[in-house]
């Protein structure tokens, strides 16, 4: 069967073309309420279905929103083997969605462009996620669209930027262990790059660290990336190794899973033997047992925000708004910690 054009929904209807886009545009000043109406009986009797991208290349946008997720990992489907991303990105399309707003997911690898692909797609905006190159930035500036970055700390006033105090969120999990009576505390942790995540959660470990007046033993820190394969490879080294650690500090919750699954294959018992605390709060982290001692952070909550306030931008209406916005961090405590008497 031909798919039905707005010449026919006209034909049938006994109006022009134009008047059919106006009625799909709701421009009640340009036809009447009667007119309207059968245009609109007449859409729904053939099964028109309007050409949207014709209809944003006549405004000039396309409802789109491009969202990046930087593949810095060895490990490339980051997108599908961490829930912290599904959920964030949970939270931004169902924001985009009650706007009208549709998003288009992507990727990027390291040095590669999205340039091209952001011009082509005619997008009103974009939400990037984690760190890149500063050319990368540069890029989005020239073709001009509005850009909030989520846990970035590039420090540039085209941006927004939505995110948490990842050093606090680091203070705080190193805290509660010492709290706990911990002295000999490792550190699982992805790739420390300057001005990253990851950096930021190490230093508040080691700020923790110094402020008990406790020795920040480099060895301790096991560094590679924030996978669960990278925690089960240091939880095994650390069961086999390092007997005197008694509590792991893991960046992500899902290297934190992997840590656990290593050291109770190895024979220690969590918490009992070793404890463990994560930093996400994904929803998984309740589900785990023993459950997971955790940083809890509004994730669905910080994708609905960046997306809420992209839109804003898109709409111009920034003038009051703040250009960063901190999301608030506490402690979880189930059942992965236990005090070292």
């Amino acid at each position: 069967m031909k798919k039905p054009t707005i010449k026919d929904v006209a034909k049938a209807a006994g109006v022009s073309a134009a008047a059919v886009s106006y009625a799909l545009n709701g421009r009640t000043d340009k036809v009447s309420g009667e007119t309207m109406e059968r245009i609109m009986e007449v859409i729904e009797s053939i099964n028109y279905i309007p050409d949207f991208s014709a209809r944003s290349l006549a405004k000039n946008q396309s409802k789109l929103i491009g969202i990046v997720i930087p593949q810095t990992e060895s490990h490339k489907q980051l997108i599908l083997e961490n829930p912290f991303y599904s959920e964030i990105i949970s939270g931004i399309e169902g924001k985009l969605r009650e706007h009208g707003y549709h998003l288009l997911l992507s990727g990027v690898n390291q040095g590669e462009s999205y340039l091209d692909l952001s011009v082509q797609r005619n997008l009103d905006g974009a939400i990037l996620m984690g760190i890149y190159p500063e050319p990368f930035y540069d890029g989005f500036k020239k073709i001009n669209i509005p850009i909030v970055l989520i846990d970035s700390y590039i420090n540039d006033s085209y941006f927004k930027r939505i995110g948490i105090d990842d050093e606090y969120g680091g203070y705080l999990a190193t805290r509660h262990l010492i709290n706990q009576g911990h002295s000999n505390i490792g550190l699982i942790t992805g790739a420390i790059r300057k001005d990253g995540v990851v950096e930021k959660r190490f230093l508040g470990y080691k700020r923790a660290m110094r402020e008990a007046n406790l020795f920040y033993n480099p060895d301790y820190v096991f560094e590679e990336s924030m996978s669960y394969e990278h925690g089960l490879a240091a939880g095994k080294l650390i069961a086999d190794k390092y007997p005197e650690i008694t509590a792991i500090f893991a960046t992500s919750d899902l290297v934190a899973f992997g840590t656990m699954r290593s050291l109770m294959s190895e024979g220690k018992r969590v918490p009992e033997d070793i404890s463990v605390i994560g930093f996400d709060d994904i929803s998984m982290s309740k589900m785990f047992i023993p459950p997971l001692t955790t940083i809890r952070q509004s994730i669905t909550e910080k994708g609905a925000i960046a997306a809420d306030s992209l839109i804003q931008m898109i709409q111009g209406r920034t003038e009051l708004d703040e250009k960063e916005i901190l999301l608030p961090l506490e402690v979880v405590e189930r059942g992965t910690v236990k005090f070292k008497s």
